[in-house]
């Protein structure tokens, strides 16, 4: 089949900060399976132009007028030898009317995925596809042409369908022939509890109530060291939250690393610990749980769809509640190795491999 895959950005050579792994591994696994596949990027931050990557071709535009100039891309190349198939994967939601403005100029079918706020709306931090008129609009346009919805998780999946969308849960999953399985390690007893978090530094992530449960949790007498990966612009405040909260010999913010590299640090980590007030999955779940390692965090995304099972999640913006949890597996080994063990079967569940099956068939099913 020839696809249109319409993203904003993330898909550059593997290995750069812009990439996107489980862009990057759908991508390259639909064309290893016989599809013709063409990328259109309108957000993407290098020069605009077109290259071959992973068997597909990548068209990206930038700046002013990008959308436009995307557009017109996607008609040239229908024109020269039909599309089958759009598909939009949004990450916000003027991605998803895009892609309906693609699919009914062409003629053909619009797969609509959607994998960050697109349903979400926390007006308090400005925060959601559906916080503002245009983002309704958009989702609204876009969600009427698509043949079919998909979304990250159950929990993402329960908020489209309050949104009025009947949507199927369509994991993007981790590819693992870069990130392999490692089985879940037993942690020394005497050793401090080693927390990892990841994300960008921004509202949404809430890594300020994640501070202050590191600090409930060291007052109840927990070890801990806690590497805090990411950036964004509330990279100062938490700077001074670290400091005030007299966490500095424990708490490390660390701009963001390659891939790899983030893998190393997963394999000598206890547990992954999320604070976000919405998540759609995050991906950083399902690495850290191929890698071994079981999550503790608020209820969203995929941690509400495993909690009591395959994670600890509590209400967001409930401090005392996080630190509870965190210090409950600090002390309870089987449990924590328990949770590790059936995170890891449900992420292998849905791997890139499976992923690009599943997107495959709906490709034909909507193109017949």
């Amino acid at each position: 089949m020839k696809v249109a895959l319409l993203v904003p950005g993330g898909v550059d050579r593997p290995g750069t900060a812009r990439a996107i792994p489980c862009l990057l591994a759908l991508i390259e696994r639909l064309a290893a399976l016989g599809d013709e596949v063409h990328v259109f990027q309108f957000q993407h931050p290098g020069e605009p132009g077109s290259v071959c990557l992973l068997g597909a071709t990548v068209v990206s535009a930038s700046g002013r007028a990008s959308s436009l100039r995307t557009l017109r891309a996607m008609l040239r190349e229908h024109r020269r030898a039909r599309f089958d198939v759009v598909h939009a994967i949004c990450y916000f939601n003027r991605t998803g009317a895009l892609g309906a403005a693609a699919s009914r100029l062409m003629c053909v079918p619009l797969v609509l995925t959607l994998v960050d706020g697109e349903v979400a709306r926390l007006p308090e931090i400005g925060f959601g596809g559906l916080v503002g008129w245009r983002g309704r609009s958009a989702l609204r346009l876009a969600a009427r042409r698509a043949s079919v919805v998909t979304t990250q998780s159950d929990f993402m999946r329960s908020l489209a369908a309050r949104a009025g969308i009947a949507a199927r849960t369509v994991v993007l999953g981790v590819d693992l022939r870069s990130w392999p399985p490692s089985t879940p390690r037993p942690r020394a007893d005497a050793a401090p509890l080693r927390l990892r978090h990841v994300g960008r530094l921004t509202a949404v992530k809430d890594q300020a109530t994640l501070l202050s449960a590191m600090a409930l949790l060291r007052r109840s007498g927990v070890r801990f060291t806690l590497d805090l990966v990411g950036e964004g612009a509330l990279a100062p405040a938490l700077e001074e939250a670290v400091t005030g909260l007299g966490l500095g010999d424990a708490v490390r913010i660390i701009a963001p690393m390659p891939h790899a590299e983030l893998r190393t640090r997963f394999e000598h980590a206890d547990l992954l610990v999320m604070s976000s007030l919405h998540e759609s999955g995050p991906m950083v779940a399902l690495e850290a749980a191929v890698a071994g390692v079981p999550a503790v965090g608020t209820a969203v995304g995929y941690l509400a769809d495993w909690n009591g099972w395959a994670a600890l999640a509590v209400p967001p913006r409930r401090p005392e509640l996080l630190a509870a949890a965190i210090a409950a597996l600090a002390g309870d080994e089987p449990r924590r190795l328990a949770l590790a063990a059936a995170a890891q079967a449900k992420a292998l569940e849905s791997d890139a491999d499976r992923t690009a099956q599943t997107v495959r068939g709906m490709y034909r099913e909507v193109a017949r």
